[in-house]
């Protein structure tokens, strides 16, 4: 079963979202806001799986509210507008709905987050077969100092060699350890325990510095915390 909220200005969005969360057998959709600051403190006082997120909100966007939160549940943007598909996948959006979706659209978002949550409870390898062309390579996660986003390829730099595989950053997420990685940037994800230095614009790895993007910042707290353990 999936805990989720909804967060919209507009309560007639609500309602869809109400309608639809009600047909999911496995979703359990706590409660609706129209007020986006009113949400913080249900989401610090309660265990939420997902959230469906208005992008476009009168005082503060999805977005914005995104980068404010301490800890993020799995998110499904929900807009009249396409433009921001981009920018809600930069962000690790699970997946994006384009109003009005219809009830399999909906539901198609909330299998994907099923699929996620499932992956992320059960007792994960410590490696992953990437596929590189037309074979797997066998991958643990602890050769991986960085990933950076190519085009529609990632680049894996390991101990030894780099890797390139399709797919895109928000694939790629899905499968890593969060405890282990965190996306700095829109085009790079890095391993916490291979950062040799960090300021509040960069990390160092391997020698290498990668910038801190300026929507991921307020990442660099909790990068501390864990290098720290």
């Amino acid at each position: 079963m999936l805990t989720a909220i909804a967060i919209d200005d507009e309560p007639r969005a609500l309602e869809v979202i109400e309608i639809h969360a009600a047909r999911v057998p496995f979703l359990d959709l706590k409660a609706t806001f129209t007020d986006a600051f009113e949400a913080i403190p249900y989401l610090q006082q309660n265990k939420i799986d997902l959230l469906f997120l208005d992008i476009k909100m009168p005082d503060i966007s999805g977005i914005e509210f995104i980068n404010i939160l301490q800890k993020v549940p799995m998110v499904v943007f929900t807009t009249a507008y396409s433009e921001y598909a981009v920018k809600g996948f930069e962000l690790d959006a699970i997946d994006y709905l384009l109003k009005p979706f219809s009830l399999a659209r909906f539901t198609k978002a909330c299998n994907k987050a099923l699929e996620i949550s499932q992956f992320t409870k059960e007792a994960a390898p410590d490696f992953i077969f990437l596929k590189t062309g037309y074979e797997e390579e066998k991958v643990f996660f602890d050769d991986i100092l960085y990933i950076e986003a190519e085009g529609n390829y990632m680049s894996f730099i390991l101990k030894n060699k780099k890797l390139l595989s399709r797919q895109n950053i928000s694939e790629t997420l899905s499968f890593l350890p969060p405890n282990q990685f965190v996306r700095i940037h829109r085009s790079y994800i890095v391993a916490i325990n291979k950062i040799q230095k960090i300021t509040r614009q960069a990390v160092w790895i391997a020698g290498k510095e990668i910038s801190v993007g300026a929507s991921y910042e307020d990442r660099l707290p909790e990068i501390r915390e864990k290098l720290k353990s």
